[in-house]
């Protein structure tokens, strides 16, 4: 099989996924102008959609994209979307910039921002509930390992952990739990999901993609601390340092610049290594991973 170069696939993942969350808001037409506008504004705004790239990634690797493989990412991206608002909202971080732009209650207002995050996250699992060519049990299965990564299991629980971590003394251990939960579930999820629901991936495959998962969803999260130290606000889209200025502990600040650095080439050897028996079909998968070491916001 023959790759395209990544940007190609990303553009098309994007436009894939774009159509479904297009198609998502726009069947909530009973939402006041206000909460819809916010929701909008909170999903259509950019972003990487690396997370849906990795359920076609991974659909690609051991199956075939179909109309629910769209579903699934649209799925998936609508969680990230709802995590962003939330993590921004004064309670937490307490950003007013998000991808070059004012964060969702700086423009709207915060009930308005927590309103738009609870929505979306109901929005993904009424995605799932659309999966017309997938077994009724598979599909419960997909329900539940978005639900699981979301979670107090997941995301929920590493952001609870990352808020209560703040100013403390933490090991790289307990840093990495964090980011497992919080970055990386989400990540691995896509994953799994993208292969599982094609219904031809393997146990083998399914373990191996697993170890992937969790390998770039904690490179992603210690190129992020570099970036925070390295890039400035313009490329980033956010106020360049703000871990350093909330005394959150990261992987430079446990490591050293040097040391990430490290950890990164060790979790991206580690991804690359997972793939090792899969076949040039998981090309895509491959060059995700060297992106997201590689990548410069």
């Amino acid at each position: 099989m023959k790759a395209v170069p990544l940007s190609e696939f990303l553009e098309d993942s994007r436009k894939r996924v774009n159509r479904a969350l297009s198609e998502a808001l726009a069947g909530n037409d009973l939402a006041t102008d206000s909460l819809y506008q916010a929701m909008v504004y909170s999903v259509l705004n950019g972003g990487k959609r690396v997370r849906p790239a990795l359920v076609y990634a991974a659909a690609s690797a051991t199956g075939a994209i179909t109309r629910d493989i769209d579903l699934i990412a649209c799925a998936v991206e609508l969680i990230h979307a709802y995590s962003l608002i939330h993590d921004d909202l004064p309670a937490m971080d307490d950003d007013d910039l998000r991808r070059g732009k004012p964060t969702c209650h700086v423009v709207f207002d915060e009930a308005t921002a927590i309103l738009a995050g609870d929505g979306l996250q109901a929005l993904a699992f009424e995605q799932l509930g659309k999966l017309d060519n997938t077994e009724p049990r598979l599909a419960l299965r997909l329900v539940a390992i978005l639900a699981r990564a979301a979670g107090p299991a997941g995301m929920v629980g590493g952001q609870a952990i990352d808020l209560a971590a703040v100013a403390r003394n933490i090991d790289l251990d307990a840093l990495e739990n964090m980011h497992c939960k919080k970055t990386g579930a989400l990540i691995s999820a896509s994953i799994t999901l993208g292969a599982m629901a094609t219904a031809q991936a393997t146990r083998d495959q399914l373990a191996a993609l697993a170890i992937y998962g969790e390998a770039i969803g904690l490179a992603f999260q210690v190129q992020d601390d570099i970036l925070d130290v390295e890039s400035d606000t313009e490329t980033m889209g956010k106020p360049r340092g703000s871990d350093l200025a909330r005394n959150k502990p990261t992987y430079i600040s446990l490591l050293g610049l040097k040391g990430a650095r490290d950890k990164l080439k060790e979790l991206h050897d580690r991804s690359l290594e997972a793939l090792s028996d899969f076949d040039d079909r998981a090309w895509q998968l491959r060059a995700i991973a060297n992106f997201i070491v590689q990548r410069d916001h």
